[in-house]
């Protein structure tokens, strides 16, 4: 489980106004709440909390506050047009501490030829101690055939990790390929021509 160190400041001025000024100075706005306390209002360095966001579920300790904080990011905006970080939302954590998360689900291998893959869920929502969130989790499909579905609760997941995805959830789905009619169209066809000429 990542964990990144980043420099919180608090933050005094509210509005649209006082966040435009933070974001011209590479800061993001920020909101810090969890285990009964009042949210706190933060200023955080954009660079830091752009790179630390690139790891999924990824823990964040606060330094510069009255005391530091581990929290996990929970929402976060981001315009949708230049795609910078507009706000954030972070949520208190302890250590042995659960909670629910959703992490990826990556494939490996490849279906039995000519079988094609639908994959059905790309994350799943799983609980876990707060400072032991796994990055991800992956399926084997090697070899799977037409007709295979495993479902959410075929995943292996690693000690400590609780599946709260529905398990009978489907996974995915390896189908048959698509048959093209448009060839059996074309020889109905000719076939009716046929029997035409010959009548």
């Amino acid at each position: 489980m990542s964990e990144v160190r980043i420099a919180a400041e608090p933050r005094t001025e509210f509005g649209k106004g006082a966040s435009r000024r933070a974001r011209r100075a590479g800061k993001v706005p920020a909101v810090l709440y969890g285990h009964g306390t009042e949210p706190r209002h933060l200023n955080l360095p954009g660079h830091d909390l752009m790179l630390a966001l690139k790891t999924p579920n990824v823990l964040i300790r606060l330094e510069g506050l009255d005391k530091d904080n581990l929290a996990l990011p929970k929402s976060v905006q981001r315009d949708a047009i230049k795609g910078f970080l507009e706000h954030v939302d972070l949520l208190v954590v302890s250590k042995g501490e659960k909670v629910e998360v959703e992490i990826n689900v990556s494939l490996t291998g490849e279906v039995k030829a000519p079988g094609v893959l639908n994959q059905e869920l790309v994350t799943v929502t799983v609980e876990a101690e707060a400072t032991h969130i796994p990055n991800g989790v992956e399926f084997d499909i090697e070899g799977l055939e037409i007709g295979a579905n495993p479902t959410a609760g075929d995943l292996k997941l690693p000690t400590g990790v609780s599946l709260v995805t529905d398990p009978e959830s489907l996974l995915l789905t390896v189908s048959a390929p698509r048959v093209d009619d448009e060839p059996e169209t074309s020889n109905e066809a000719t076939e009716g021509a046929e029997t035409t000429a010959a009548e």
